[in-house]
């Protein structure tokens, strides 16, 4: 299905300079924003403690809340309402693990009964363990950088036909980041240097395609991540999973650009570098246009429709939807004209 026009040809590659500065903004705003803020502000998943989900029958005030929950030994508690104000529902979360039991739930009634003059209902309890929280914050850090390494195989194997290279370094980047994680070294610095290595080997091995679109993955992930640190958004597993749906997603449509770039090359021998990204671009323009259009709209509907429960995660695809088709175009494919250039900067 074509909703563009063939023969199209908008420059895209001739705005580059103003997508550097604009990419570049939205990084270093992201970075500062986690600087200031001391990292992610991790959930329960990540940070251990406990969970609450509290719904009274009539509207009740949070200092009576918060009463109750003191009565039932959770002082040091956060009280926020849930949802729509009129469903007088509220989420409470301590850093004090608890025993999800019978009795407690109980206790724990009773006392916000007797403070609130309300009856409440627990509708949910989830406690995570502080060792828990920090092994899988752990393992979310690996998922992350172990998808981008295995992409960075895939396409050197698939675009510069480097399978045997590629498959070496992603190895070699295996073994190193997990030895050095045997160490207790902070596992979010370790990582860090591991993709500041990634980026200097495929610099010298000329590995240009794989370095366009890990460098693209990177400046979603750093957006997605730094959007919710700029609005104090939690990070938890779903967002981890829409994390790493952002970077599938993203992949694919760079994927489509570049495999078009490497039959224009072919078919445009004349023609300048440039000239054939840009062709390249416009030809595939269709299809994006498409596929981001119907997955931003299914994202925004459960953005909308879906409820507080799955509110962050779809907050999350929507702003990987929208840098994602954004760095295929000005992140992955200005970064293969920079590599040009530098290739004749050599020569």
């Amino acid at each position: 299905m074509e909703i563009i026009k063939k023969g199209i040809n908008i420059d895209f590659i001739g705005k580059r300079h103003i997508a550097y500065t604009v990419s570049s903004l939205m990084i270093i705003i992201s970075i500062l924003s986690l600087v200031f803020h001391g990292g992610p502000k991790y959930g329960i998943d990540f940070a251990g403690g406990t969970l609450i989900q509290i719904k009274f029958s009539s509207p009740v005030e949070i200092d009576r809340i918060k009463s109750g929950l003191s009565a039932a030994n959770l002082s040091n508690s956060s009280v926020q309402l849930f949802g729509d104000e009129k469903e007088n529902e509220f989420l409470v979360r301590t850093n004090t693990p608890v025993m999800a039991n019978k009795d407690f739930s109980q206790s724990l009634v009773e006392a916000l009964k007797t403070s609130t003059k309300n009856t409440p209902e627990i509708r949910r309890i989830e406690m995570v363990g502080p060792q828990v929280g920090k092994d899988l914050q752990e393992k979310a850090l690996f998922a992350i950088f172990y998808s981008l390494v295995f992409i960075a195989v895939y396409i050197s194997g698939r675009f510069e036909f480097k399978w045997m290279l590629s498959i070496v370094i992603g190895a070699g980047l295996f073994g190193a980041v997990y030895f050095f994680s045997l160490f207790n070294l902070n596992i979010g610095i370790l990582i860090a240097a591991a993709l500041v290595v990634t980026f200097v080997i495929f610099w010298l091995l000329d590995l240009k395609y794989a370095m366009a679109a890990i460098v693209a993955l990177v400046h979603d992930v750093t957006v997605t991540v730094g959007m919710f640190s700029i609005l104090d958004k939690e990070f938890n597993l779903p967002i981890i999973a829409a994390i790493l749906t952002i970077i599938g997603y993203s992949l694919n449509d760079t994927i489509v650009v570049f495999d078009r770039i490497r039959e224009n090359l072919k078919k445009y021998t004349k023609s300048t570098f440039i000239d054939i990204i840009n062709r390249s671009v416009n030809e595939t323009l269709s299809r994006t246009i498409l596929t981001s259009g119907t997955v931003f709209l299914v994202v925004i509907t459960l953005f909308i429709l879906g409820g507080e429960i799955i509110h962050d995660f779809a907050f999350a695809m929507l702003i990987g939807v929208i840098t994602g088709t954004y760095s295929t175009v000005y992140v992955a494919n200005p970064i293969l004209v920079a590599w040009q250039g530098k290739n004749k900067k050599r020569r």
